[in-house]
């Protein structure tokens, strides 16, 4: 009888301990692009495994996805999408892999900007280099990662609560100084057009030879209008982008003279040896390399 009752015990604590750490399983996530899914990894922390499907320094717009990156989604508990039009190949890898859940659309509650791009009117899907998007972001974030584990709430909501004021913080900072530049030269050239909201939030007027995507190039003449309007404006620096190809750029810099400000990561986060390993990092350095640039007399 005793040894009955111990060996009862025995299967009871194993199986106490195999439903521990089944519940201890982190939460699969998978985001669309590097800068979403380190939001993601900051809000969930130690209880969110995150994938991201585009890779360090890879392009959202051209992203070819693979049978690994069906597969990995399949298996997601919580699937993260940026939203407004960057994740063309989106719906396509969802049908392929067979996931049965709804994506989470970061950008929910965020004020689209619109602008024209190749004679159509489009939304820019860029939010997120706004540091006042940014927090948006990570409240959506954190409201899903509580909806699919509802026991960790508490710590996605400390999670959410700490970046957010270092989001605020950055938002205040980044404004002082882009204000702190003479209006007339708050202007640069970058490889397209990705940073709308950073341009608005921070009062700098930005030029770019392609659009809100880089799947088209710009035909000749739309090249030569923007050369002479480099020109007419005074535009004395230009930016490559850490995902883009950045010949185009640099025959526009040789025809009006401007000189290199340096390398944005505007649309993906640097290696993790990089300069920008993570979206704070990422974002304190653009900020830092364009207000540099403006503030520099001729």
């Amino acid at each position: 009888m005793t040894m009955n009752l111990a060996r009862c015990v025995g299967v009871l604590a194993s199986l106490t301990v195999g439903t521990g750490l089944a519940e201890a399983r982190p939460l699969k996530a998978v985001a669309s692009f590097t800068v979403l899914a380190d939001m993601v990894r900051v809000v969930g922390g130690d209880k969110v495994e995150v994938r991201s499907l585009v890779g360090p320094n890879g392009d959202p717009h051209t992203f070819e996805p693979a049978p690994d990156d069906a597969r990995a989604l399949k298996a997601a508990d919580v699937v993260f999408v940026n939203g407004l039009g960057l994740e063309g190949w989106m719906d396509r890898l969802i049908v392929a892999s067979g996931y049965k859940g709804t994506p989470i659309v970061a950008s929910t509650g965020v004020a689209p900007l619109q602008m024209e791009d190749d004679g159509k009117v489009v939304i820019d899907p860029h939010a997120w280099n706004s540091a006042a998007n940014g927090m948006i972001y990570v409240a959506v974030i954190a409201k899903a990662l509580a909806a699919a584990d509802p026991e960790d709430r508490a710590i996605f909501e400390t999670n959410a609560d700490r970046y957010e004021a270092e989001l605020s913080h950055l938002d205040a900072e980044t404004k002082a100084a882009a204000l702190g530049v003479p209006v007339a030269r708050r202007k640069i050239l970058t490889t397209h057009d990705a940073l709308g909201y950073f341009a608005k939030a921070y009062g700098i007027e930005i030029l770019a030879p392609l659009g809100i995507s880089t799947e088209q190039e710009p035909s000749a003449a739309t090249v030569a209008a923007l050369i002479t309007q480099i020109k007419n404006d005074g535009i004395k620096t230009y930016f490559l982008e850490n995902s883009n190809d950045p010949r185009l750029i640099a025959q526009i810099a040789r025809a009006t003279g401007a000189r290199p400000g340096g390398e944005l990561y505007v649309e993906s986060l640097s290696k993790p040896d990089g300069p920008a390993a993570t979206y704070l990092a990422m974002f304190k350095w653009n900020a830092d390399l364009i207000v540099k640039a403006m503030s520099e007399k001729n």
